[in-house]
């Protein structure tokens, strides 16, 4: 007799061979000892998880001479030729080659007819997604009314691909991906009953590698068997499965701890010319954390590794961790490995992840420096605060430094959100003349048809007060206007650019709410003595306040005179100029 694979050789004849699916299982025993079976189930979940193993199993059970029953006897005819599949009554359908609405239609024709040897008709559709939206139709009303004698299971890896009047007539039952420590006891099972020596770290390696599936495991244990002279060995296993050992992610992890990236990196590099997958890479050295979190919170609970192992030396190694930093490094890796999906230069972004781990603080509380730091200067602010309150409790108001007192022109007003610089636009006044802002207003309406209207709607409310011969202050009746102007990037780029474009020289604008620029020309006027000077009229050294204070003046009285309203409302202030005669 030929040889045949382990996944063909061993697989589950009862459900008390199946591993894992304890759920299922009992669920289908139950129905068949009290007689509950039903018409239609779905079978779905990842591959290699029993799924066409148990639909075979319960066509079994349901067809045995001796049954129904919670198990199959194997040992009557009816059971044999199903586990041959030489039985005419228990149809294998493979929906993959055979998608189209015909072979579906030969299906239901035969439905009606009688079974010829077993009790019922059991039809096995395995991977029942790749129908054809036809064939789900031919499908549908059989389903919905079947004759007595026929059962049928439907299985799929993607039962979202299932139409959703399909999924409703039949019993759903959802496989999950089998756990590594049931692997790894069926692999003994197999290996045992094959009189084959084994390691049962070989075995972990093999089980962590199938992800969850039998069918994978026992394929890779057959080739590992086949590659292994006499005994298998972990470095067998892990040419074989492709994966990578626990020394090799404990030599990493070491390096990252030091901070030695170079060393890292040459690891890294060394795994992909040995032909290691960087995604693959990517995926076990997430596992080789989790082991470390898993070591780090609960040391006891040693089942739960799947490449670390309880080992001193991995113990101190996760000891050298804290929790947030496996948090961080395993958060890195996860987002790396999805990048690596669309990419195909998986190995830049495994490098990538690899200098970002080494930079994660591996240790989560502060030095002690830092700490003797950190609290001389609480303790600072405590005293300052316990000042500024018994200064409050007496009634006295708190005074600013001696520094911020010198130097009144250089501090920064707010407004509703707005900073102001009150000391620049006090230069701008120094020098202040009614040329210079007449040169401004006088292109102001070309300056707003040449702006953008978004740009433009900013400025609706804003007219210039001052000028120099190198800036302007630019007054806003709302604080909000005057926010957006100074937030806005592209119109602090554009605005003095387009001003230089048609003047010809290049202004500093300065932005100000019309509230600050009354507060602001009001304390020029009482710090520079002009409302004095111009009262008494002295002479040489008052020639300059004197044309400040009249420009000053005059924009006061035309922003009052009626007659200025009046126009400005017909017409508007953009097209509104006030000449001196």
């Amino acid at each position: 007799m030929s040889y045949q694979a382990f996944y063909r050789a061993y697989r589950p004849q009862s459900f008390a061979e199946m591993s894992g699916q304890t759920h299922i299982k009992q669920t289908l025993q139950n129905a068949l000892l009290y007689n509950k079976t039903t018409h239609a189930y779905l079978f779905s979940g990842p591959r290699g998880t029993g799924k066409t193993s148990a639909a075979k199993i319960f066509a079994k059970a349901l067809n045995c001479e001796n049954g129904p029953a919670k198990e199959p006897c194997n040992t009557c005819e009816t059971c044999k030729s199903i586990t041959e599949g030489s039985n005419t009554d228990v149809i294998e359908f493979d929906a993959a080659s055979n998608s189209r609405v015909e072979e579906m239609r030969d299906i239901i024709e035969k439905v009606r007819f009688a079974p010829s040897n077993a009790k019922y008709k059991v039809y096995i559709i395995d991977e029942v997604h790749m129908l054809s939206t036809s064939a789900f139709n031919a499908l549908l009303k059989t389903l919905e009314e079947p004759p007595a004698h026929a059962v049928f299971i439907l299985a799929t890896t993607e039962p979202h691909k299932i139409p959703l009047t399909i999924i409703s007539r039949c019993q759903r039952f959802d496989f999950k991906r089998i756990t590594s420590s049931d692997i790894v006891m069926r692999m003994v099972e197999v290996l045992t009953d094959a009189k084959i020596e084994y390691d049962e770290n070989v075995l972990k390696i093999i089980a962590q590698a199938a992800a969850g599936g039998m069918r994978d495991a026992l394929s890779m244990l057959d080739q590992v068997v086949s590659f292994s002279a006499e005994k298998m060995t972990i470095e067998d296993a892990l040419l074989v499965t492709g994966s990578i050992g626990q020394d090799v992610f404990f030599q990493l992890a070491d390096a990252l701890i030091d901070k030695d990236i170079a060393k890292a990196l040459a690891s890294v590099e060394k795994l992909i010319e040995d032909g290691k997958d960087p995604v693959r890479l990517t995926e076990d050295f997430i596992t080789f954390y989790r082991d470390l979190l898993v070591l780090l919170v609960a040391p006891e609970q040693t089942d739960l590794l799947e490449i670390a192992t309880g080992d001193s030396k991995f113990l101190e190694l996760a000891s050298k961790f804290q929790v947030d930093t496996l948090y961080k490094g395993i958060s890195i890796l996860t987002n790396t490995q999805q990048e690596m999906r669309f990419s195909n230069h998986a190995k830049v972004y495994l490098e990538t992840a690899i200098i970002r781990l080494a930079h994660v603080p591996v240790e989560g509380t502060l030095s002690s420096e830092s700490n003797s730091e950190l609290e001389t200067k609480v303790r600072v602010l405590e005293t300052q605060l316990q000042q500024l309150q018994q200064q409050l409790s007496q009634g006295m108001i708190p005074q600013a430094n001696n520094g911020t007192q010198e130097q009144p022109k250089r501090q920064r007003q707010k407004s509703g959100g707005v900073k102001v610089s009150s000391g620049r636009i006090a230069e701008i006044l120094k020098t202040a003349t009614k040329t210079d802002i007449q040169t401004i207003k006088s292109q102001w309406a070309n300056i707003l048809q040449q702006l953008q209207k978004s740009h433009a709607a900013l400025l609706n409310d804003a007219e210039p007060v001052a000028a120099s011969s190198n800036a302007f202050v630019l007054k806003f009746k709302y604080d909000i206007h005057c926010q957006m102007a100074m937030e806005n990037k592209t119109f602090s780029t554009s605005f003095p650019q387009l001003i230089a474009n048609l003047t010809g020289t290049m202004y500093e604008v300065l932005y100000v709410p019309e509230e600050n620029w009354l507060k602001i020309r009001e304390d020029f006027i009482r710090q520079n003595g002009l409302k004095q000077n111009n009262q008494e009229g002295e002479g040489e050294n008052s020639s300059e306040p004197t044309e400040t204070m009249q420009l000053l003046q005059t924009m006061e009285q035309v922003s009052e005179d009626p007659l200025v309203v009046e126009a400005e409302k017909l017409f508007g202030k953009e097209f509104v100029v006030v000449q001196d005669d």
